[in-house]
């Protein structure tokens, strides 16, 4: 009787997108594209046709024909605006479908503590079908010039061919373009028909009530969770790994779902915090930012742990077709990358851990607030330091990423406080409200 009673004092609170909130996340977007036509004019000028090749042939050179011939390609600065739209829109689309994925998980936890947040998780998740989107008509600008992914240049897969490679041949059968498109899709698809499904209950939960909509909540997400252990693990393949075409690690699946686990956990969290201090989310304590704290803190160390046993088994086996890739991004093409090699570990392992290390802090609004947007940056470099040596090679740079950064950002935002404010920030039929309301630690 208690419970009930609690439950009918929690009353639904909706979110107003301002538009001077709005004004802020366009002018986000506005930056971002002054950023981006300075970076397209430097690079215009300042680099060139010339430069390109000239990388091309260093990168054969440093890496031992690890790309087999040098190819003539778009021009530096169409090149370098084709790789920061696809490695951004990978860094936004799995940030947005671990939204669903951390939903997933509570369900079939049966946790409670994590009812508050839910709301957030569903509108973090609206990125994933325009991300899709996204990410199959820049695999078609792509086929153009095969700017990214090396395997797509005509006749590298046949024999006699100037341009064959036995290597890359070898893979014929999984690095198909129609294959690849195939697979996209599908993982995009059954990402999104899974994310609206458990919108769609959650808002009939809160027409309806009773617990029939929870429970199958808690079957779709027990259905998803597998299908996405496969999917992500062969996105991550398809959209990072193959652009390394002679590289591949057996660990690199978890390597990439580590890092877009504890940046959407970092997203969650920043929303809750800016929330609460917008004056929304009024039950939300001390203790739900402490569980998110402890998940940032967890996840930090597991992402150091699979990136370090990936590391630690290709360094001690030296094997050239292995060790190619951290060579490229310890020392390669000039030591480019060292300092973000290092700079990778000090934001996204030292930096929280050592912040994070004490409970006060994981309670602690400022702290957490400082982490999260140390985490969301850090391990957006480490997409960056995941694609740009084997596609920009020497001639990499910021400002037109920064620039691309900043309107994936904005536009980001756009989506995701529109889903918040379309229903009620707090679920108030779900059977595990009041646990959620009381929850301490």
């Amino acid at each position: 009787m208690a419970t009930l009673t609690h439950q009918e004092s929690v009353t639904a609170e909706y979110l107003e997108v301002s538009s001077n909130t709005r004004k802020r996340f366009i002018t986000i977007i506005v930056a971002g594209v002054i950023l981006l036509v300075i970076g397209l004019i430097l690079a215009a000028f300042g680099g060139g046709e010339s430069a390109h090749e000239g990388a091309a042939a260093a990168h054969g050179a440093t890496s031992a024909g690890h790309e087999g011939t040098a190819h003539h390609g778009s021009p530096l600065w169409a090149k370098r605006l084709l790789v920061s739209l696809w490695h951004n829109n990978v860094f936004f689309t799995g940030v947005s479908v671990i939204g669903t994925v951390f939903m997933a998980i509570q369900y079939v936890a049966y946790a409670g503590w994590s009812v508050l947040i839910k709301r957030i998780n569903e509108a973090l998740s609206a990125w994933v079908l325009p991300g899709g989107v996204i990410l199959v008509l820049l695999f078609g600008l792509n086929l153009i010039n095969n700017d990214i992914f090396h395997w797509t240049l005509p006749g590298i897969m046949t024999k006699g061919s100037a341009t064959f490679d036995p290597i890359i041949a070898g893979k014929s059968g999984f690095l198909s373009v129609p294959f690849y498109l195939i697979r996209t899709i599908s993982y995009i698809a059954i990402w999104v028909v899974f994310t609206n499904k458990l919108r769609t209950l959650s808002l009939q939960e809160d027409l309806n009530g009773g617990t029939e909509y929870f429970h199958k909540s808690i079957t779709a997400s027990a259905l998803f969770l597998v299908l996405f252990a496969v999917t992500s693990s062969m996105a991550a393949w398809d959209w990072v790994m193959s652009i390394d075409t002679h590289w591949f690690s057996t660990m690199f699946g978890w390597y990439v779902f580590a890092s877009w686990w504890v940046s959407g956990i970092a997203a969650t969290t920043l929303c809750v915090i800016l929330l609460k201090q917008a004056g929304y989310l009024r039950f939300i304590q001390a203790g739900h930012l402490h569980d998110l704290g402890k998940f940032m803190f967890g996840f930090s160390i597991f992402w150091t742990y699979v990136w370090f046993s990936q590391f630690m088994l290709i360094w001690y086996a030296n094997l050239p077709e292995e060790a190619v890739y951290f060579n490229q991004r310890l020392g390669g093409f000039n030591g480019q990358y060292t300092w973000l090699f290092f700079f990778n570990l000090l934001i996204n392992f030292a930096f929280p851990f050592l912040v994070l290390m004490t409970r006060d802090a994981k309670r602690q609004m400022i702290m957490l607030k400082i982490v999260c947007i140390a985490i969301l940056i850090g391990h957006w470099f480490d997409f960056y330091l995941m694609i740009m040596p084997a596609t920009m090679q020497a001639n990499n740079g910021f400002v037109i990423e920064f620039g691309v950064a900043l309107v994936f950002l904005g536009s980001f935002l756009l989506l995701m406080t529109k889903r918040l404010s379309q229903a009620s920030l707090v679920p108030v039929h779900h059977p595990f409200l009041d646990e959620s309301v009381h929850h301490t630690t």
